[in-house]
Formats: structure tokens, sequence, C-alpha cells
């Protein structure tokens, strides 16, 4: 049983787990204590020193004199008498804000994360005056060189999140302090430009970080443009996580369905088709689930390997290079309605493909870098020509000066309508597995599915297996999100201590969900919501809620195999519909 530790915090009694820090132990009694530097799990350092408070600890019969600590990492005692907010503690916090924007480009109306800003409202809170100190500033640079994500680290404040959220959780570490002292800066090993690193494009840097020090390319200003251009016909897609947390772009609650008014704010924008990224979801699974079959029965690399995650892709093809040939030969849903709007839709419309511009509205800021892949250009030009993530679309929707909370629901565009309840699922881990297996256990029974939820690969956990017996068959599969994880299941297919089949793999801790493009929230959220979990049931109950719950049965993807594509894994569906990768190296 847990031993519990009787305290008190300003005057309150609070009773906290023996190993619990007093950050903790406030948080469970209602109090607050800012930080900056702290990700629960992620980045336990006690550097910003914000989580300053007074503590008396019992020192035999009597209380030690008060001291000064930081929360995050300072453990209760019995009898620990805690001081969060007193003139002295607010004094010390606003020095150390003054202190941390004496060395900051404080350039903020221009940036992409005021008003987002950690920093920002805490020096808000606190009355800093940001020209108390004066003098000499940090060397600063920025690195624009990624497809994906910016670096400025004139607006840095050394907190090391970011280099945690690269290391700690993703398992990559291609950032990290370098120099000494006052010369102190975030960046690469000898200062290479990012794009030429090992870098995945996964963001998870960008959601860790307090200010505007990282953030992703943006490419509304290109969006704007083909809008405004009377020769281009702009189409967009909207992938299924996005409908799922564009709201909190707008104050909305994490875990609220914003998908009608998603889809009218778009329209508003001046597309001239709104589409449902969960119909070529459901394409990829045919393709895919078909493929899968095919390596169980006529042979090929197993265990197949999903790769809609273009972080995972880049991520497999630095660091695995030789299980490339184990990854499905499928593009991701993004790319495969790119080829598509291109190739079937054009002619069947009459237009030139080089007079589409083709959009995505995506969770992930990797789906910046899979655009300039090679071997993604079904009709001679790129399948898609911007991918911009959730905050930048909800960025597109406030300069536009669209009332997002006013509008009523509206439904997608056709064709690509309506998607599967299996092509919602692909935004939490594991739901491209269950969405493959729903199709997948129908192909090998010749029957059709009663249940069709297979409970076994949903969860946040960082590694899952599971087996399904389907007739003689027995289908053994594992689901990894984050790639610190996937390394820990790549190690053990290598070593043969696991044993499957089929594996889905998602860049991201949690899926596409927790994307690194999706809306900020603050360390006081993030350490305290499970945001995987709580936008993931978004998905699992509109799936729930559908009649339509498997991509087998998305009568828009039968059609298209129909019209254009033929069988499934065809001559024609290669063409259009599947890639290849590199095998990179570090």
């Amino acid at each position: 049983m847990m031993e519990m530790l009787n305290l008190k915090i300003n005057g309150i009694p609070v009773t906290a787990p023996k190993g619990a820090t007093v950050l903790d132990a406030a948080k469970e009694a209602g109090i607050d204590i800012p930080t900056l530097c702290y990700l629960k799990e992620i980045n336990e350092i006690g550097a910003c020193r914000l989580c300053l408070v007074e503590v008396r600890e019992m020192r035999g019969a009597s209380f030690g004199p008060a001291r000064m600590v930081t929360s995050c990492v300072y453990p209760v005692s019995e009898g620990m008498e805690v001081v969060t907010n007193s003139p002295k503690i607010a004094r010390s916090r606003k020095m150390n804000l003054e202190l941390l924007v004496s060395n900051h480009n404080k350039e903020c109306l221009s940036c992409v994360r005021s008003t987002t800003c950690e920093l920002q409202r805490l020096c808000q809170e606190y009355g800093v005056d940001e020209n108390r100190f004066s003098g000499a500033k940090t060397e600063s640079a920025v690195d624009d060189s990624s497809a994906a994500i910016i670096r400025d680290t004139s607006k840095c404040i050394l907190c090391r999140r970011c280099v945690a959220a690269c290391r700690n959780l993703q398992g990559i570490g291609v950032i990290g302090a370098n120099n000494r002292g006052f010369d102190t800066v975030i960046g690469t090993a000898m200062d290479v430009p990012l794009n030429t690193t090992s870098c995945i494009n996964c963001g998870q840097c960008i959601v860790a970080c307090p200010t505007g020090a990282l953030h992703e390319r943006d490419d509304t200003d290109k969006v704007f443009e083909a809008l405004a251009d009377p020769n281009k016909k702009v189409y967009i897609c909207a992938a299924p996580s996005v409908r799922a947390q564009i709201g909190e772009c707008f104050g909305y609650e994490p875990g609220t369905d914003c998908e009608g008014k998603m889809v009218a704010a778009i329209r508003r924008l001046g597309f001239d088709g709104v589409f449902d990224m969960n119909v070529t979801a459901d394409l990829t699974i045919v393709e895919e689930a078909n493929e899968l079959v095919s390596r169980l029965t006529k042979g090929g690399a197993l265990p197949m390997i999903t790769s809609c995650s273009p972080g995972w892709i880049k991520y497999c093809e630095h660091y695995y290079p030789e299980m490339t040939e184990n990854l499905s030969t499928c593009k991701s849903p993004q790319q495969m309605f790119g080829a598509l709007m291109k190739t079937w839709f054009a002619q069947k419309e009459g237009i030139d493909p080089e007079d589409i511009f083709f959009v995505s509205a995506i969770p992930c800021t990797a789906k910046k870098f899979e655009v300039g892949r090679p071997d993604q250009s079904a009709a001679g030009v790129p399948d898609v020509d911007v991918a911009i993530t959730t905050r930048e679309l909800g960025r597109m929707i406030r300069k536009a000066g669209i009332s997002f909370k006013a509008l009523k629901d509206e439904a997608f565009d056709t064709p690509f309508s309506r998607g599967s309840g299996a092509g919602i699922i692909f935004g939490a881990t594991g739901g491209v597995m269950e969405a493959a297996l729903r199709y997948a256990a129908e192909i090998i029974l010749r029957t059709k599915l009663e249940k069709v939820d297979f409970e076994e690969v949903r969860g946040v956990e960082g590694v899952k297996f599971a087996a399904y017996k389907l007739g003689d068959t027995e289908v053994k599969v594992a689901v990894a999100s984050g790639t610190k994880n996937a390394k820990k299941l790549m190690e053990m297919v290598k070593s043969g201590e696991a044993d499957v089949q089929f594996i889905e793999i998602m860049a991201c801790p949690g899926g596409c969900v927790n994307g690194g493009g999706q809306p900020y929230q603050p360390a006081s959220v993030r350490n305290s919501v499970d945001l995987r979990a709580v936008r993931a049931a978004i998905l699992y109950r509109a799936d729930a809620a559908t009649d339509l719950r498997k991509s087998q049965d998305n009568a828009e993807v039968m059609q298209l195999y129909r019209d254009f594509l033929g069988e499934p894994n065809s001559h024609k569906a290669h063409e259009v519909l599947h890639t290849s990768y590199i095998k990179r190296g570090l």
C-alpha cells in the first residue's frame, strides 16, 4: 500500500504519496504553481526557477528554517509546511522572468505564439518590466532549412523542453545545448542545418516549446494566393484529427468535435471543394489489407508495417533502413487524395492537373516534408501542393474574419463526402490497425463481421500486442506510437522476441491526435490532462455512432475501383496509390 504523507500548503492540510513533488501535491490541492521548463515525465529539471516556493521541514521535534526550493523536483516530507505565494516568492519569480526577457526577442506583436506564449502570459501576470535589465544578448540565428520546422534561437529561453521532447519522448536527440554559460544555445550537433540531420519533422519539439522559438513553416500565404488566382481550382481535404482539435484554436475545450463548423469555415475561405480525408483513409485500408493478405498467402516481407505516418517513414529510413522492405508501399491518405484529385477527378471534370491546387489540412508537421518526397506525383505534378497544420487552418480562419463559433454545421462536398468509422479512427494510435483488421478479417473469413471492435489495439500505451484467430489463420499484430516506442518494437522484431505479422507505427505518441501540428496547449494542461486520450475519444465516439464502420463498405471507395482503379492492388492502383522509400541511414 502506498505510504501517504501529511503536509500543509498555504495553511491547508494536504496528503500526498511518498515520492510526490511539492508541485504534484499543490496541484492535487487545487493550487497552480507557475512553471516554464517543466513537462511531466519528460522534462523535470528545475531549470527555469519559476516554480520556487518556500518550505519548512521538520527537524526532529521542531521546524527547520524556511528555504526556497524548486517545487517541480523537490519531494514532499511528513509535516512539511509550504507557502506557494508570498511577496518574497512573487519578487523572485518576477526577477527570474525579467532576466529571461532581457535576453529574449520581444517582438511579440509579430510572433506566431502571441497570445499563446507561456512566457508572455506569465510576464503579464507578474507585471514584468521588460526593460529592467539591458545589455548584451546571446548571439542568435534562424534555421529555416527544414521543410517543416523553423528554429529561431532569439526567442529561446533555454528551458530545454524541446530537447527533452526530441530525446526523452521520441528517442532521437538531434538537438541539444551547445556552448556554455551566457553563450549557451539550443541547436544541432556542430550547428549543422536541421534538414541535414536525422530529424523526422514530427514537431513534438514545437508543441513542447513555451515560446515562439520553434514553429511550423507557415504556408498559409501560398494558399491565400492560390485562392485568389482565377486560373486555379483550389480544393482541400481535412484529416480526421483536425475536426477533433480545430475547436481548441477557438476556445473550445479539448474533446470537442467541430466537424460541421470546420467545414463551414473552410468553405467560407473560398475553396472550390471541401472534402473528407476519411475517404482515402478507407482507400488506404482496402489497398493495405489486400497487400497484407497477399504477403501472408503469396509471400512477401513480414511483418508488414503501415506507411501512413511520414514521421515514422523518415525515422525508418534513417534508423532502420534494412526494414524499409517491410513497409507497406501504400501512400498515406493525404497523398492518395492528392493523387486521385489530379488523375481521376481531373479527368472526370475535364481539368488540367496543373490547374488544380490541392491542399490538405492535417495534424502533422511531417506532412509538409512528405509533399516534397520523390515518387509522389501520380499525374506528373506533385500530388499535394501544400499541407497546412490545424494551427495554420485556425490562423487562416481568424485572418479571414470568420466567426467560427457562430457558424452552423455544414457537410463535406461530393465526391469524397463520407468516410467510414474505420477511416475516422485513423487519427488515434491503433486506429489504422483496427481499421485494417475489420477488412482483413472479412477477406480471410469470407463472411461479414458482426463485431467490428478490436479493442485490444486501442489505448495510449506505447507498445501493444494482440493476436486474433480468424478461422484457421492466426493474425498476430503490434502497435507502437512515438518513435522511442517504435525503436523498442523494432528491436524486439529484429531479435525475434516479437513474433508478429502486421505492425502499425505512428511517429507521434498517441497518434495524430497528438501530432506536432495540433493546437498549442500550455504545460499546465499537458501536465494534468491526457490530451491523447481525450482527443482520441472524439474519434471513437464518431465511429461508434455511424452506420458505416468498415472501409470495404464505403460506396464511394468501391465506385473509384469500378470507374478508375480496377481491382485493389491492381497495376493502375499501384501507379496512382503506391510509392517507394529511401534507405537514408545516419
